[in-house]
């Protein structure tokens, strides 16, 4: 009975998935195809449940605060951590772009490229917002738009209004707010449930990635996808290390806490695939609920560290590729311009390319036929982009909990210690929690 034990553990579930999931699309990658909607109903599924989360939490959250000043102040916080993290992660991705050369050598005639590989993503571009249609995109159509379509800066400011109107409404308000902390449980609960499914989503999303692309495509750019997943382990351990650092924690413990949530973001190549988990496990580890409330979701447009790192690398990589040299010039406005076009990236799979493809209208010299080359590996790049954001967003909230003063420092050493609950466990727990 004792190894068969571990088989009742969900992270060795999905890992198990994973290994099936890429033996099925190797030799039978007709059937990895078909397998897709596995994967895709397991996110529709978890998204279904997203929006509720966040607008309760958040809103019952500030409910409990009270102090509208301690609110702003919280949020003017966060954004100033986010840019300042989010440039380093756009260096980091320029200086090791620079320094591997991950494109050199392979000479490629961007005459010689199918243009309707990428006109897809280059229209998507083409059609992305200005600034003020982005800040005018953040004002909700309706109340019940805005979860309807999934967007969750608009559920973000929606919970925000609701949580401002509950602090002054007096008693009516606390009883709203406590209405509020039940449905959130009731979410919870739902999300206990459809965590359980996360093997077979796994399964099915690994053996479509193989399927659809064959092994081959990782060998051919194994220099790229090698030199993204190095950078990425390098901002985690280094730069993310050094924030965990200075807060009091390990980020090897803080790894090893949310494994779980990190094999499922990687095989559902998503990181919005266990948004409602990572907050849940944050609040455990004694981040305040109203930190952990804004901070997080906010950082899903505002934090997209591996974004910035696949957006620099992936620049350089195509530039490199194609005998294309950049300027220095033409390299600080690629920074700056990913600055702001990282920001309107989510956590969903496939829109850190659409992303790069308006980052690279900046640059003329380099033609946006060029994008083909990474329509092979994109799904194996958006893994790592998934995996690192979520890392990101997970230190930043208890960053930014500790420069609160919102951080029980005792409860995070001593869960750290302890270990994590398995995810539908978590997502339970967050259920029954007073």
């Amino acid at each position: 009975m004792g190894p068969l034990r571990y088989l009742r553990v969900l992270y060795v579930q999905v890992l198990i998935g994973l290994a099936l999931g890429l033996v099925v699309g190797a030799l039978w990658p007709h059937l990895g195809v078909q397998l897709k909607p596995f994967g895709d109903a397991f996110i529709k599924l978890i998204k279904m449940a997203v929006a509720p989360v966040i607008f309760c939490t958040v809103a019952g959250g500030i409910a409990g605060m009270g102090d509208m000043k301690a609110f702003g102040r919280l949020g003017a916080r966060t954004l100033v951590y986010f840019e300042v993290v989010s440039t380093f992660a756009l260096l980091l991705g320029l200086v090791v772009g620079e320094l591997a050369h991950p494109g050199r050598g392979f000479n490629v005639n961007p005459a010689t490229l199918d243009p309707r590989i990428a006109q897809a993503y280059a229209v998507k571009a083409a059609h992305g917002q200005g600034i003020v249609d982005y800040l005018l995109n953040l004002v909700p159509d309706t109340f019940v738009g805005a979860f309807a379509r999934g967007d969750l800066l608009q559920v973000l400011v929606i919970a925000i209004l609701t949580g401002f109107a509950c602090t002054r409404l007096g008693e009516f308000g606390e009883r709203a707010a406590g209405v509020l902390d039940g449905v959130a449980k009731l979410f919870f609960g739902i999300i206990g449930v459809i965590v359980r499914l996360a093997p077979i989503a796994a399964f099915g999303a690994m053996a479509f990635t193989i399927g659809s692309y064959g092994l081959h495509a990782l060998v051919n750019l194994a220099a790229l996808i090698g030199t993204v997943y190095l950078t990425s382990a390098l901002f985690v351990l280094v730069v993310l290390g050094t924030i965990a650092a200075l807060c009091g924690f390990s980020i090897l413990k803080f790894l090893a806490y949310i494994r779980e949530e990190l094999l499922i973001c990687f095989g559902a190549s998503s990181s919005e695939a266990v948004l409602p988990q990572i907050m849940l496990k944050l609040q455990r580890l004694g981040a305040g609920k109203a930190t952990v409330g804004l901070v997080v979701p906010t950082g899903y447009s505002f934090n997209l560290d591996g974004t910035n790192i696949y957006m620099t690398l992936a620049t350089l990589f195509l530039a490199q590729a194609t005998n294309t040299p950049l300027s220095l010039t033409q390299e600080a406005t690629l920074l700056g311009v990913a600055m702001l076009t990282s920001k309107g990236a989510s956590g969903v799979t496939g829109a850190g390319f659409v992303t790069l493809a308006a980052t690279l209208a900046v640059i003329p010299d380099l033609p946006i036929t060029a994008l083909a080359l990474l329509v092979g590996v994109d799904r194996f790049l958006s893994e790592s982009r998934a995996l690192t954001n979520l890392i990101g967003n997970g230190v930043g909230a208890l960053a930014i909990a500790r420069w609160e003063g919102d951080l029980d420092r005792a409860q995070l050493a001593r869960e750290l210690d302890k270990g994590p609950l398995a995810a539908p466990e978590v997502a339970l727990a967050g259920a029954r929690a007073d």
